[in-house]
């Protein structure tokens, strides 16, 4: 725990004044003395990133693309996109630190384009940085890198007065920017970059990288706790290893129930449950022992939605019945994330079931 310590119980040494704490700033009250940084809890996501380009979990073709135009010195403009946490800002932190090394901090603007994403960043800080001499001070390069992450929050009028900016000091700067809907970026942005499009990692490259994690930490993880971590990530590194985190901070064995348990998603059993009262038992029971569990374990419907879609897909049934089944579902997702009312689409959704039995029953005659 951090120590408090009252200023009035320490003597002043006017001798030694780097470690005299008098100052008009803290009279009369206490200074926190922050503890070791050993002791305070690092996020995963930041301790276990790559700190090299042979460190990123996946992509090897676009890392290894990207590592040689860094090696000879061609590295152009770069727009890498995708989904959130398939390692974008991970691989270009990684060139910055192969291309400065400790000079990284004098030779990097990076810049959250979500919180600063109007024109007067454009052409203040991003001008400024761009505009100015570079020193490389033994940096293995002497062009500056401009790193804007969530690039497609940018607003329209930024973009383009970036592409100006782009244009004017490609000698010295090199910008990177990374984004998750690459649609969001004006054409002129995005012919003037080399395109990279980061997928969502295959379950393979998520469960290495957890397994690493799960030695480093020496943690409890049964088989089945960790396929239900590979299977709630979707994809996404930063997911994964914040379930995890947050799950060994709640329980000291990792299960597949306490990973759902945590992340608050339903349990396969739960959906297998649901999905028979879906399609065995009358409206009123299933929406009854539906809304009974819903209640019970703290569901989101939208979740039980998502689950049972992808059960659906198992279901034999004719083609037809099942593209309006998951049309309606579709729809009910929708509704839901413009907050209709729960149980009205809990109805909804029994009603859509009970409709798919009839047509199942009908094309079985």
């Amino acid at each position: 725990m951090a120590e408090l310590i009252s200023l009035m119980d320490i003597d002043d040494n006017e001798d030694d004044n780097s470690h005299s704490l008098k100052s008009n700033n803290y009279k009369g009250k206490s200074v926190v003395v922050s503890a070791s940084p050993d002791s305070i809890a690092t996020p995963w996501v930041e301790k276990f990133r790559p700190q090299s380009l042979a460190d990123v979990a996946a992509h090897r073709d676009i890392v290894d693309t990207i590592d040689r135009l860094t090696s000879e010195n061609r590295l152009p403009h770069l727009l890498l996109y995708g989904p959130p946490g398939t390692g974008k800002t991970s691989t270009i932190l990684a060139v910055a630190r192969k291309l400065y090394g400790s000079q990284m901090r004098n030779m990097v603007l990076e810049l959250n384009a979500s919180d600063a994403r109007g024109i007067d960043v454009v052409r203040q800080q991003i001008q400024d940085f761009a505009s100015t001499q570079s020193f490389s001070f033994g940096a293995k390069a002497s062009v500056k890198l401009v790193l804007l992450d969530e690039a497609d929050a940018m607003t329209k009028d930024a973009q383009f007065a970036l592409r100006r900016v782009i244009e004017k000091y490609t000698k010295n700067t090199r910008f990177a920017l990374i984004c998750n809907h690459v649609n969001k970026i004006i054409p002129a942005l995005q012919s003037r970059c080399t395109r990279f499009r980061f997928a969502p990692l295959e379950d393979i490259h998520v469960r290495e990288r957890l397994k690493h994690v799960i030695e480093a930490e020496r943690l409890d993880v049964p088989e089945s706790g960790l396929k239900a971590l590979v299977r709630l990530s979707n994809g996404d590194m930063r997911k994964a290893l914040n379930i995890l985190q947050s799950t060994h901070m709640a329980y000291q064995q990792i299960t597949e129930e306490a990973v759902y348990l945590c992340t608050g998603n339903p349990l396969p059993k739960d959906i297998e449950r649901i999905s028979h009262w879906l399609l065995n038992e009358p409206f009123a029971a299933s929406f009854r022992q539906i809304f009974e569990i819903k209640t019970r374990k703290g569901l989101a419907l939208v979740d039980i939605i998502r689950e049972v879609t992808m059960f659906v897909f198992k279901i034999k049934m004719p083609s037809d019945v099942r593209i309006q089944l998951i049309n309606d579902l579709a729809d009910i997702e929708y509704r839901l994330s413009f907050g209709c009312n729960d149980k009205l689409q809990l109805g909804s959704l029994i009603a859509s079931f009970t409709r798919v039995r009839s047509a199942m029953v009908a094309a079985a005659k």
